[in-house]
């Protein structure tokens, strides 16, 4: 995908959607300095480029009910194109794995998982496994509370 060329209204409308997703239009206009009209537009076009991929909120999870996160580095057997791309297939499955991340370095993936509870992860685990996916080695990191998730910087990002 092209870069669409971004100037300081563009990165403010981004850093100020991250931090507040249900900022009302009028109220992102005026902070950034433009009409509710001019700012929609940008919005717009900042969507159909693929800039902004989606909105959604945030949850305390504990609020929901009991609930692990935990992080897996994954290393394959095989390194060719199909088993990557199995792997991937798999993991797309399964709802509990909350991010995939594809690596350079020593592992391959690192993926998030989010589950009730250690045995409902370990049956993941052990479905991955007996999926054939590939899996030769894992290491399980389990989180115990969680110290910061933030925004991307969209200021050093942009080079502003």
């Amino acid at each position: 995908m092209k870069s669409p060329r971004l100037d300081k209204t563009d990165i403010a409308i981004l850093a100020l959607l991250s931090r507040n997703g249900r900022i009302s239009k009028s109220d992102l206009a005026r902070k950034v300095g433009l009409r509710p009209t001019a700012c929609w537009e940008r919005m717009q076009r900042l969507e159909e480029n693929g800039v902004i991929t989606g909105y959604r909120a945030e949850f305390h999870l504990r609020a929901i009910g009991p609930s692990i996160t935990v992080f897996v580095t994954v290393e394959l057997g095989a390194h060719r194109a199909e088993n990557f791309d199995k792997f991937e297939r798999e993991v797309a499955r399964h709802d509990e794995i909350t991010g995939c991340w594809a690596l350079g370095g020593g592992f391959d993936y690192l993926l998030q998982v989010v589950s009730p509870d250690i045995d409902s992860y370990q049956r993941l685990i052990d479905t991955l496994l007996d999926q054939r996916a590939g899996v030769t080695r894992y290491f399980t990191y389990i989180v115990t509370k969680p110290v910061k998730d933030g925004p991307p910087p969209f200021d050093l990002l942009s080079g502003g």
